[in-house]
């Protein structure tokens, strides 16, 4: 093939316009369009992108999660309720939300006591339940076996998600009354740290 001519008085049509510009003037595109370099536009980054690679998920020293020991849960002035169906006690207590089931052992204790005046707060001992309605037994320390709901004197029971009820071993005098006192709380029958 022979020497090129280039073409300083030669014109070009742009694929693009279909306008005639001078030759010297056009360039190609990145598809193979020749167009004049005012309608030049560079090949978009987004249609070769770069390989990318997943976002990690684990993490190289990961600690599973602990099961959390069971806690003391305060309980509003005045919790307990004396019920008396079929010749026994029960005791309804107002815990909200309490996340309880059947079966689980709570124990009851009565107000904070600082045991020595001076020490850490990790030092407390608890006063307990007062008695009302001739029921003495709710500070019991082996704890009692609770049912999920609130009983009433005919034995129907309802309202599982703000009520648990005990058979307590005290006799109540009158039934469907209120007491223990502020500052009483539900919890485990042993404390840990």
């Amino acid at each position: 093939m022979g020497n090129l001519s280039r073409g300083k008085y030669a014109y070009m049509i742009s694929d693009r316009s279909g306008q005639r510009f001078p030759y010297t003037e056009m360039v190609q595109e990145w598809n193979g369009s020749w167009v004049h370099i005012t309608e030049y536009e560079p090949k978009h980054p987004q249609l070769e992108p770069k390989p990318h690679n997943a976002d990690p998920e684990g993490l190289q020293y990961a600690h599973p999660d602990r099961i959390e020991p069971p806690v003391i849960i305060e309980l509003t002035p005045n919790p307990f309720t004396t019920i008396k169906y079929a010749g026994s006690t029960y005791i309804n207590v107002y815990s909200e939300d309490h996340g309880r089931s059947t079966g689980n052992v709570v124990r009851f204790r009565g107000p904070p006591e600082v045991l020595i005046p001076g020490t850490p707060a990790r030092e407390t001992s608890f006063r307990d339940v007062p008695s009302f309605d001739n029921v003495t037994d709710i500070s019991n320390a082996n704890g009692f076996t609770i049912t999920v709901g609130k009983i009433n004197s005919s034995g129907i029971v309802s309202d599982p998600l703000n009520y648990f009820y005990f058979l307590s071993t005290s006799t109540a005098t009158t039934g469907n009354v209120s007491g223990g006192g502020a500052e009483c709380s539900a919890g485990p029958v042993t404390l840990q740290a």
